[in-house]
C-alpha cells in the first residue's frame, strides 16, 4: 500500500508564524508536523510515500532527504497552484499504482488508529474508500465535510454545509484509504464556489458510481489551523507523548529554575533568575533574557525575549 501526503498548503491563518516556513514544517517538539504524520504511518509498516508540495517549498524536501532517519521511499510531486485536495491528488495520481493512504500534513490522530484503519480495510472483500469520521459540534459543522451514513456505508458527503442542511454531525477528517478507483473520477470534479477542486466531490462521485465507501470513527485528533492549535499540540506531546525529554540550553544563568515538562533545543541561552516551565518548548537559536517567566509557551526559533518579561499561554514568534 502506498501513502500520499498533501503538503502544499501555505497556512495563511497561521501568519506570521508561516511567513518563513510552510504549515507542514511547523515544529512539534523538535520535529516538523509532516514528520510526525509520516512517523505514525511508517510505524505501521508503510514505506512507499508520495508527498505533494508547493514548488518553492524546499524545506520539506530538505527535511526528508537530510534529516529524516527512517528507511522509506519518497516521490516528491509539485502542485503548481493551491487549488484544493482533489487537484493535489490529481498531480500525485500518475505515481499511484495500488490502494493508498491519503492524509493532510496537519492531521495527527495516532499510530494505533492508523492500524485500526488498515485492519478494517483488510477485513472487507470489496471496498473503495475508508474515511476517518468524528462527531463535531454544531458550531463546527459549517467548516468541515459532513457525511450521511446508511448502515456501515457512506451514502453522501457534503462539504461545509450549514447546520440546518447538514445530514448529520459526523465529520470526515483528512485521513483516508482509497482504492485506485477514485483516481478515475478526479477529472470530473468541478471548481467549487471556493475556487478549489474539492476532494469531497470526488468521493461523492466514487460513492455514486462504484459505492463501497465506509468509515471508522475516532474521538480524538490534532490539527493545526491557528497558533492556539500549535500551542495545544506541543503541550499534548510534552505531557502525553512518549518523547525523550530534551533540555539542552547552551547557557543558563544563576538563579534560573527549569520546571518540567520542558523541551529546549540547541543554541538557546537563558539569563539569570528566570522561571522556565512547566509546559514550555523553546526552539533552537533563541535568547531568553533575565527575570523572564514562561509557562505554557512555545517559543519559535531565533527569537529574542528581553529582560523582565512574563509570557503565558501563547506562541511567541
Amino acid at each position: 500500500m502506498q501513502v500520499v501526503i498533501l503538503a502544499a498548503g501555505k497556512g495563511s491563518r497561521l501568519h506570521p508564524i508561516t511567513l518563513d516556513r510552510s504549515k507542514a514544517m511547523l515544529p512539534i517538539l523538535g520535529k516538523p508536523m509532516i514528520g510526525r504524520v509520516a512517523e505514525d504511518i511508517v510505524n505501521n509498516g508503510l514505506t512507499d510515500f508520495i508527498i505533494v508540495t508547493s514548488p518553492n517549498d524546499l524545506f520539506i524536501k530538505n527535511f526528508f532527504q537530510n534529516e529524516w532517519d527512517r528507511d522509506i521511499r519518497i516521490q516528491f510531486v509539485d502542485q503548481p497552484k493551491r487549488l484544493g485536495m482533489a487537484d493535489a491528488l490529481r498531480y500525485a495520481a500518475p505515481y499511484i499504482r495500488e490502494d493508498f493512504v491519503l492524509t493532510a500534513c496537519d492531521n495527527l490522530i495516532s499510530t494505533q488508529f492508523i492500524q485500526l484503519m488498515l485492519d478494517k480495510w483488510r477485513e472487507f472483500t470489496k471496498i473503495n474508500g475508508l474515511l476517518t469520521l468524528m462527531p463535531v459540534s454544531r458550531e463546527e459543522i459549517s467548516s468541515v465535510g459532513i457525511v450521511e451514513m446508511e448502515g456501515e456505508w457512506v451514502k453522501r458527503i457534503v462539504e461545509k454545509p450549514s447546520p440546518e442542511t447538514a445530514p448529520s454531525n459526523i465529520a470526515s477528517l483528512p485521513l483516508y484509504i482509497f482504492s485506485i478507483q477514485i483516481l478515475e473520477y478526479l477529472k470530473e470534479v468541478k471548481l467549487s464556489s471556493r475556487g478549489e477542486y474539492e476532494l469531497q466531490d470526488a468521493i461523492q462521485i466514487l460513492i455514486d458510481k462504484q459505492g463501497f465507501v465506509s468509515g471508522i470513527q475516532t474521538t480524538f485528533r490534532h490539527t493545526v489551523t491557528n497558533a492556539v492549535d500549535l500551542l495545544a499540540i506541543n503541550k499534548h506531546y510534552l505531557t502525553h507523548g512518549n518523547e525523550k525529554p530534551q533540555i539542552m540550553p547552551q547557557h543558563v544563568g544563576s538563579g534560573t529554575h527549569l520546571i518540567t515538562p520542558l523541551h529546549i533545543e540547541e543554541n538557546v541561552t537563558i539569563g539569570h533568575d528566570c522561571i522556565i516551565g512547566p509546559n514550555v518548548y523553546i526552539e533552537r537559536n533563541c535568547q531568553i533574557g533575565s527575570y523572564v517567566k514562561l509557562e505554557n509557551v512555545v517559543v519559535l526559533r531565533e527569537v529574542t525575549i528581553p529582560d523582565n518579561v512574563s509570557i503565558y499561554n501563547r506562541v511567541y514568534a
